[in-house]
């Protein structure tokens, strides 16, 4: 699933193609994604300019002169840039047409979502309830500790809740409390300030690497220009429940946290 710097991969490689330009036409192949599109969308994107693309957690907010319209990539997805005329395949389920470019979407799971927020986004309950973002000054030892207060859920539950901080997800999380010699299963409010000062810092270190490597590719993710991410050629441990660990050599082991596989070494992370 696209995490955090899959997502900022994809912003950051759409964003020269398309700023300041309009919106000519808009074509819908499929609606029915993980919410339905809206029909109108053309209606409020009809030459309106793109002003500026964000990131929040791992929605992408493209904000118009009418509004703002959400883009998540779900399990599957994917934006392209394509010159016009370029034919689509079986997946490709949106298309954005602006002057002479096409901004693509495809997903071929459809848990993705393309959304119109209005001029409001901030007010949208899949954005107002957000934590901090992992990257930002807010985000530190200090902040998630007070957070973790009398809390019993494992840690990485509590780091992969968007309400704590956004876009932390499975992946970078197994890899941070590996760094950081974290248990995955300790209790939240069993963790130390100075413990969460260093997954704090970790946990940036990590997020940024992967977004200079493009983002991390295990199956479907590829950035705009249709190239994989190579940040899985520096994964540690995750995937890997049953190898040995890089650093003392123990099997690695695999236990479900919410429904998830997470990996860590019973030596090394305490």
């Amino acid at each position: 699933m696209p995490e955090l710097p899959e997502v900022e991969t994809s912003r950051r490689g759409i964003s020269p193609h398309l700023i300041g330009k309009k919106v000519e036409q808009v074509i819908l192949r499929h609606t029915q994604l993980r919410w339905k599109i809206p029909q109108d969308l053309f209606k409020h994107l009809h030459n309106a300019p793109l002003i500026s693309i964000d990131r929040r957690a791992k929605y992408l907010l493209l904000n118009f002169s009418s509004g703002t319209l959400l883009i998540h990539l779900g399990m599957s997805g994917s934006l392209r840039i394509c010159p016009l005329n370029t034919p689509h395949q079986k997946h490709d389920h949106v298309d954005l047409i602006f002057e002479n470019t096409v901004l693509r979407f495809t997903d071929p799971r459809r848990f993705g979502a393309v959304l119109w927020l209005g001029l409001n986004p901030e007010s949208s309950p899949l954005l107002n309830k957000l934590g901090p973002e992992p990257l930002c000054e807010d985000f530190n030892g200090r902040y998630l500790h007070q957070a973790a207060q009398k809390r019993k859920l494992p840690v990485k539950q509590f780091i992969m809740d968007q309400k704590v901080v956004t876009g932390v997800g499975n992946i970078y999380a197994t890899e941070a409390l590996f760094t950081t010699g974290i248990n995955p299963n300790r209790a939240a409010g069993c963790i130390s300030q100075k413990r969460y000062q260093l997954l704090a810092d970790t946990i940036k270190e990590i997020l940024q690497q992967a977004i200079q490597q493009g983002g991390t590719t295990l199956k479907d993710f590829v950035g705009s220009d249709g190239k994989p991410g190579y940040f899985q050629q520096t994964l540690h441990i995750y995937g890997k429940a049953g190898q040995n660990c890089p650093q003392c050599q123990t099997p690695l082991k695999a236990v479900k946290l919410a429904a998830r596989n997470s990996v860590y070494c019973p030596k090394c992370q305490r």
